[in-house]
């Protein structure tokens, strides 16, 4: 069997860290380069996207936007900020009606600032927070800015303090984060008591399969991994038409752009996926604007 080129979509059980889940990939598929596209907690299930082979090299490509089903529990404060962690103080909850509780909410959506928590993969001076966190470090984690494109109030528990919220949201954005902040914004104390992940990277959990059921059919692997050129159907297509261009393109020469510019990818520049004349991908190209228009190779594959 030919080794694989690929995204493999994982549906995440809850107690394995998403560095796990590649160890396994790599181990069941015996090939060395395999990555996730963004890392989900270890109690966190869901969608956790597997790039195989090629693949790696595309994930700065692929659509940014996640999307999470979440519980936040208020009255309670961890370490982690999640219910899993230390608790380190209880506090009553108001009596909100489900419009008052949706208008907290009104803080959290949109570009908004947010400190992801201490307890997190975030690097600071070259090293994982929750590393720091473990040896009892004191440490501050910068603000950043995020976008929650979505939040919306699925249902409101008022005697267990849970609400259920659907987020739409900018990659970076900590759903643990949003719960405690929720907490202090209505008076209270705040962490995330579930989390599930049902979309990222333009994948969604009709892609999704468990560890179990890919080891159940290795022999047929390929019918579960989705090519290349399916995860960049956001973007743009270049085609690369004659013998001359393909030459320079697999040389990593500009091509003269002879298309209208009127296409801007919605990575927010003119990205293009370049492909051949039968639909076979090339790599990535960029858009060069002026007198002369160019795609400048940025990817290629098969490169002489």
């Amino acid at each position: 069997m030919n080794a694989p080129n690929g995204f493999l979509v994982i549906n995440k059980n809850p107690g394995c860290t998403s560095h796990d889940c590649v160890k396994r990939i790599r181990r069941i598929l015996n090939v060395k380069k395999v990555g996730h596209t963004g890392t989900l907690d270890p109690e966190v299930t869901g969608v956790l996207p597997i790039a195989i082979g090629n693949a790696t090299r595309f994930i700065q490509y692929l659509p940014q936007i996640k999307t999470y089903f979440g519980i936040i529990q208020l009255g309670i404060k961890t370490n982690t900020d999640d219910i899993h962690g230390e608790i380190i103080n209880k506090k009553n909850w108001p009596i909100l009606s489900f419009e008052e509780l949706n208008q907290y909410l009104n803080n959290f959506r949109g570009l908004i600032k947010q400190v992801p928590p201490k307890v997190s993969s975030v690097h600071i001076n070259g090293e994982r927070a929750y590393k720091k966190s473990l040896r009892g470090e004191l440490f501050e984690i910068p603000t950043r800015e995020v976008n929650i494109f979505d939040l919306t109030l699925k249902k409101w528990e008022q005697k267990k303090g849970l609400l259920h919220i659907k987020v739409k949201c900018s990659s970076g954005t900590y759903i643990r984060a949003l719960a405690r902040d929720l907490g202090s914004k209505i008076g209270t104390e705040g962490c995330l008591f579930y989390l599930e992940r049902t979309q990222a990277s333009g994948f969604n959990k009709e892609h999704a399969i468990k560890i179990d059921e890919i080891i159940e059919h290795r022999e047929n692997i390929n019918s579960f991994i989705i090519p290349i050129i399916k995860s960049l159907n956001h973007i743009p297509s270049f085609v690369v038409k004659d013998i001359k261009d393909h030459y320079f393109w697999e040389t990593g020469r500009k091509i003269i752009f002879r298309d209208p510019i009127d296409i801007t990818s919605d990575l927010g520049q003119t990205t293009f996926k370049v492909i051949d004349n039968t639909n076979k991908l090339l790599g990535i190209g960029i858009l060069e604007k002026g007198e002369i228009n160019y795609i400048q190779p940025k990817l290629v594959l098969n490169a002489k």
